[in-house]
């Protein structure tokens, strides 16, 4: 049985598609039942056994860098990848693993995704160089889906795809091929692991909230706030 205690954080991104919500701090702080949206991810994370954790930061970092400190009020313990160009999420998961302590298996969580996706049972299902995706019925904005899954194996093949939710698990040695400093996403390093039949996940059911867009934000609001 795998256990994972590290994880990377993605939280570099700009907050585009809030438009005048982030002018002015990183969607990772946007309140969320009256507490910054990260906050309910590492918790959620610390609760799970997850106790080093790298956030990478870019779009007003400070603020992050700020706001959680060395993590120690959360259980855990924090260390902020500053990105001063943006490298896209897989750059971002290879220079944030480098202020991560040991090796092999590491999760990879959205800062804007909000879920009770059981992050160790993913770690159960991790190939050997690969990884293992959570995946969502497909919401309104992705009404045909990603991936496909054949039992536990997810592949880009068939007809009834499901949605990636923004959490997945990863063996480190997937990111050895790239060079420091490169931008590449996640995105490309899950082909490539699909075609050599190295990725596995399952479908969540519980809920699952991309407050990246501001319909699921206002529904993660009254979720939270209501719990």
């Amino acid at each position: 049985m795998k256990h994972i205690d590290r994880a990377v954080i993605l939280a570099a991104g700009l907050g585009t598609r809030l438009k005048w919500m982030t002018h002015e701090r990183p969607k990772a702080l946007m309140q969320i039942g009256g507490l910054p949206a990260i906050t309910h991810v590492i918790r959620s994370l610390a609760a799970q056994g997850i106790h080093e954790i790298a956030v990478n930061a870019h779009h007003h970092a400070d603020q992050l860098a700020d706001y959680l400190g060395d993590g120690q009020r959360f259980g855990c313990n924090i260390s902020i990848s500053h990105e001063q160009d943006l490298l896209d999420s897989g750059g971002g998961v290879k220079k944030a693993l480098a202020l991560l302590p040991g090796n092999g298996a590491v999760l990879v969580y959205n800062s804007d995704v909000l879920a009770d996706i059981n992050v160790q049972r993913l770690a159960e299902l991790l190939p050997a160089h690969g990884a293992a995706l959570a995946l969502v019925e497909n919401p309104p904005h992705n009404p045909l889906g990603d991936f496909v899954l054949h039992g536990n194996n997810v592949t880009m093949n068939g007809y009834d795809r499901y949605t990636f939710s923004g959490v997945s698990v990863w063996n480190d040695s997937v990111f050895q091929n790239y060079e420091d400093n490169e931008s590449f996403s996640l995105a490309r390093s899950l082909r490539e692991c699909m075609a050599s039949d190295c990725c596995n996940g399952f479908l969540h059911h519980g809920y699952w909230f991309d407050i990246g867009r501001p319909r699921d934000l206002m529904r993660a609001n009254q979720r939270l706030a209501a719990s």
